[in-house]
C-alpha cells in the first residue's frame, strides 16, 4: 500500500470519527460552546488528506483523502458561519414571560403569542446546530 493511500485512510477515519461524535452531541443538544477542538481535529484531517494526495496514491486510494477533505472542510465552514451565540438579554428562563411574537402555523394562519395569556403553556424552541 502506498503511503498516500494509508494517510488518506487515516484522514478519512479521523474525519468520520470526529463528525460522528459531533452529530452524537448535536442529537443530545450537548454541543460545547467552545468548538475549537472539533475545528482543530477537522483541520488535522484536511492536512493529512492533503499530505496523502501530495505523497501520491492510485485512483482508488485517492478517494478517502478527497472525502475526508470534503467532509472536514464543509463542517469547518458550517461551524464558522453559525457561531450560535445568544446575548444574555435575550435568554428566556423557566418561569419568565415570553416576549410577544407572531409566527405562521401549520395551516398558514398567523399565530400571535398574546392569545396564550392566561393559559399554562410549554413552548420548546429548537435551535439547530449547523
Amino acid at each position: 500500500m502506498q503511503l498516500g493511500s494509508f494517510l488518506g485512510i487515516i484522514a478519512l477515519v479521523l474525519s468520520l470519527g470526529v463528525t460522528a461524535f459531533w452529530f452524537t452531541l448535536a442529537r443530545r443538544l450537548a454541543l460545547p460552546n467552545d468548538r475549537t477542538g472539533f475545528v482543530l481535529l477537522w483541520l488535522v484531517s484536511v492536512g493529512v488528506g492533503v499530505i496523502a494526495l501530495i505523497e501520491g496514491t492510485n485512483f482508488i486510494g485517492g478517494i478517502p483523502p478527497v472525502v475526508a477533505i470534503s467532509i472536514s472542510s464543509l463542517l469547518i465552514f458550517t461551524v464558522y458561519v453559525s457561531p450560535q451565540t445568544v446575548e444574555s438579554s435575550y435568554i428566556i428562563k423557566v418561569g419568565d414571560f415570553i416576549p410577544p411574537f407572531q409566527a405562521t402555523d401549520d395551516k398558514n394562519q398567523i399565530f400571535d403569542s398574546i392569545s396564550l395569556r392566561g393559559h399554562l403553556v410549554l413552548i420548546k424552541f429548537f435551535r439547530a446546530h449547523w
